[in-house]
């Protein structure tokens, strides 16, 4: 997330050959050269991955698809390898810190990809969920956020993804052939056989949702091609079912190394065990702190209830449907700013968060609330959006699940402060308004440094909720200390998927269709990510508690919450080691000035 300086840096980065980025960067400011160091990894990844670069702002890759011709591995590790041996040079001709600690976020995003694609290559075989890749790849482009200029790409990207136009081939057969040649080898794991069930029970919604899409755009001449893809779609969704189907796992857990892997990939650097033993004391602190706080909630609304879950149960009954749940959050967001701004929380910037509703197949993607992050490069003035969906989809012949964990008055509150302010709404608006570097936006990009900033910033509006919110709110958090030993657990087989959704039905009181979209997040969706709301929470959480011990009563809460925004998404090391370098002794020399 940058300004115009960033955006000048990062534009000018991809139109020029190394060797002269190298020479180029003599005399610019430490902000241009890491963005030109950063270009290193952007084209590497542009490369092989351009939907991904194109939707992050790089120039030059918006009619480009991912690379599934032959040989993927052995081609994106040689170039992996190249673009970690130039950013190694460039570090050991460096002399400027910032630069050097950014390059470092460069070298180890390289080294951890590196490591990562070849635990997929040596242990996994091979399966794409096309659907997915393709709905992602053109909504992308026509998001209302992206100039009309660049919407028009879409319509070519399409093409190729069907493989229209000479000597092209369609993604569909294109990863048909990449499955099935890692079929004859020996020892691969298959896909987990109900991720492959989910992905096709959802697929008819993405396939319908690209439609939508076109017929939304204005756009033409996509007719055509569209009508090829979609049949294209459907008939490798029959192949899926007739071949990789047979060959998938009915155990949910990866291979241990994968696992280990992913949470390192999600800044988790907490060993399952011990993470496990932190979770598990924090959760019954928080629910402690929920029974008492209940009974209180019952005595003032005078509430038949006084166990926690009964009183939740209760408050989840006031259910806000249709038309009005927009109106509620975005009162509620309103009313949350004034509550900052009275607080001192944290600076505000002077335009309104957006909120809004999402579409069968945005919910079919990612089936729980979420910030969806503007363009990270070249950004001429988008922002993040706080996109809400309704239902989890189902398996093929099982109704949606309905969720009522949002949709009430008092859950409102909360989700409103992880989701958009103070939370992620606001930590990327901060980003763009304030510039950092594409290091540390992009690549220094973690779960832990993104979900700790939101769960840290539902903390800090707890005080000034109401009862019945600041109820919920600690549901919340009991939820994220739950997945924080429930995804492991499950991971490591100590408890059953369906022990796991009974549990966060009976003890957390969520709805089955949440219940169930967590299941799903530990056991396919992202396992080891649910475990990052609670680390970086907690070490967002002691490095407050580091700096206030540093700074007594000279602490600035204000100058503090900005000065962490200000960072980007350095890694909590690194995020430490700024906040006791740089903040604390400029907090230290302010107050020694001011005084008399």
């Amino acid at each position: 997330m940058r300004i115009a300086v960033l955006i000048a840096a990062a534009v000018m980065s991809s139109l020029m050959p190394a060797q002269a980025q190298a020479e180029t960067a003599v005399g610019l400011d430490w902000v241009a050269q890491s963005n030109l160091n950063a270009d290193v990894l952007l084209q590497t990844m542009a490369r092989y991955e351009p939907e991904t670069a194109a939707e992050l702002g790089v120039d030059g890759y918006d009619t480009d698809i991912v690379d599934l011709g032959p040989q993927r591995y052995e081609r994106e590790r040689g170039a992996t390898q190249a673009a970690v041996a130039v950013l190694e040079a460039r570090k050991r001709r460096t002399l400027s810190p910032a630069v050097i600690q950014d390059l470092d976020i460069l070298i180890k995003a390289g080294n951890d990809q590196l490591e990562s694609a070849r635990l997929q290559h040596e242990l996994m075989l091979p399966y794409y969920n096309v659907a997915e890749t393709v709905f992602q790849g053109i909504h992308s482009l026509l998001d209302p956020r992206i100039p009309p200029e660049r919407q028009a790409a879409a319509v070519e990207r399409l093409r190729r993804y069907a493989g229209i136009g000479e000597g092209a081939q369609s993604i569909c057969e294109l990863a048909k052939t990449r499955t099935a040649e890692r079929m004859k080898v020996e020892g691969l794991v298959g896909p987990y056989r109900g991720e492959l069930e989910q992905n096709l029970a959802d697929s008819p919604r993405l396939i319908e949702g690209l439609t939508e899409l076109f017929e939304a755009s204005g756009l033409d001449g996509y007719q055509e091609p569209l009508a090829a893809l979609q049949q294209q779609l459907r008939d490798y969704d029959g192949w899926v079912s007739r071949v990789v189907l047979p060959r998938a796992r009915n155990d949910h857990r990866l291979p241990q190394a994968l696992y280990a892997d992913n949470l390192k990939q999600f800044g988790v650097d907490v060993e399952p065990q011990e993470l496990i033993r932190r979770a598990l004391v924090s959760f019954a602190e928080i629910r402690n702190e929920m029974q008492a706080l209940a009974q209180l909630v019952a005595q003032v609304m005078k509430l038949d209830a006084r166990d926690y879950r009964d009183v939740i149960r209760i408050l989840k009954q006031q259910q806000i449907e249709g038309d009005a749940i927009l109106p509620l959050y975005r009162e509620r967001l309103a009313e949350i700013e004034k509550r900052i701004q009275s607080a001192k929380i944290v600076s505000l910037p002077q335009r309104e968060a957006v909120i809004r509703l999402a579409s069968e197949a945005e919910s079919a993607i990612i089936p729980a609330p979420h910030m969806s992050p503007p363009r990270l490069i070249g950004n001429s003035g988008e922002y993040g959006e706080f996109v809400l969906p309704l239902n989890v989809p189902g398996k093929e012949g099982q109704a949606d699940l309905k969720t009522d964990d949002f949709t009430f008055d008092a859950a409102s509150w909360t989700l409103t402060a992880h989701e958009a302010r103070p939370g992620h709404e606001l930590q990327f608006a901060a980003m763009l308004e304030k510039g950092v570097t594409i290091a540390r936006a992009v690549f220094a990009f973690n779960s832990v440094n993104v979900e700790g900033w939101a769960l840290y910033a539902e903390a800090e509006m707890k005080p000034t909720l109401p009862l019945d919110g600041q109820l919920i709110a600690l549901q919340h958090r009991l939820m994220r200390a739950a997945r924080a030993f429930l995804d492991p657990m499950v991971n490591l087989g100590e408890l059953t998927p369906e022990q796991v959704k009974q549990f966060l039905m009976d003890e957390v009181v969520l709805s089955e269709g949440m219940a169930q979209q967590e299941v799903d997040r530990y056991t396919f969706r992202a396992p080891g990510q649910a475990t990052s709301y609670f680390v970086g929470y907690q070490a967002l959480m002691a490095l407050r508690q580091r700096t206030q011990l540093a700074l007594g009563s000279r602490f600035d809460r204000l100058a503090f919450n900005d000065f962490i925004l200000a960072q980007g998404l350095l890694p909590p090391a690194l995020l430490q080691q700024a906040v006791m370098t740089e903040f604390v002794p400029a907090q230290k020399a302010r107050s020694s000035t001011a005084a008399p």
